[in-house]
């Protein structure tokens, strides 16, 4: 039984973002203003069959596949939203789902660290990143959500509300993770954006 971990549709996606993805991206490069649906299954080898059924029912270009074996996930793009909308009812149909029931996002980890030293910051550049730098001063927003696809989804809204640098946005394992940087009340702003945006999700929660 294949089982739908995270279904996450961006309208457009904003240009930190998607020159973020684009770094990490091994197959068509996104571009701003292209809209995504991120999709994340279990088991993941299930992830070839719908990734093949995306690409073709619609016009819409694979950015990305990671296949694990406890989780499957892959981001396809299209300038035109109505593509991508038509290719995750595609996968949807296929799997005789809806997206709610994808599993809902808990949010396993929030906080803001305010005025960022020196030596802190040096040791978060240093890391494997694939964004921007954070600069001493700066305050820094982290983010951890469960199931890993909703952290682009919280990147995106966040980047909508507040003027920030983002510095990473992991999506893949157990895990996303998002760290972001800026002033203090931008920082607020896109914290607050974030965590509203995949608590606002529907889904199901495992828990109960």
């Amino acid at each position: 039984m294949i089982s739908l971990r995270a279904y996450v549709f961006i309208d457009s996606l904003q240009p930190q973002l998607a020159t973020y993805m684009g770094t990490v991206s091994q197959g068509f490069l996104p571009v701003p203003g292209d809209s995504c649906l991120w999709m994340e299954v279990s088991p993941g080898m299930a992830i070839h069959r719908l990734t093949d059924v995306a690409l073709k029912a619609t016009r819409v270009h694979l950015g990305a596949q990671v296949v694990e074996r406890a989780f499957g996930s892959m981001v396809f793009h299209h300038r035109d939203q109505s593509d991508v909308i038509e290719a995750g009812h595609a996968v949807l149909n296929v799997l005789r789902t809806d997206e709610d029931a994808r599993q809902k996002c808990r949010i396993a980890w929030s906080e803001t660290v305010r005025a960022i030293t020196p030596d802190h910051a040096v040791l978060i550049n240093r890391q494997d990143r694939k964004g921007s730098m954070i600069l001493p001063g700066q305050s820094m927003f982290i983010l951890e959500t469960e199931p890993a696809g909703y952290i682009v989804y919280a990147a995106n809204e966040a980047e909508k509300a507040a003027n920030i640098t983002l510095v990473d946005a992991r999506a893949v394992g157990a895990f996303g993770r998002l760290t972001l940087a800026g002033k203090e009340a931008d920082i607020d702003a896109a914290a607050h954006a974030a965590r509203h945006a995949v608590q606002s999700l529907s889904g199901i929660d495992p828990s109960q």
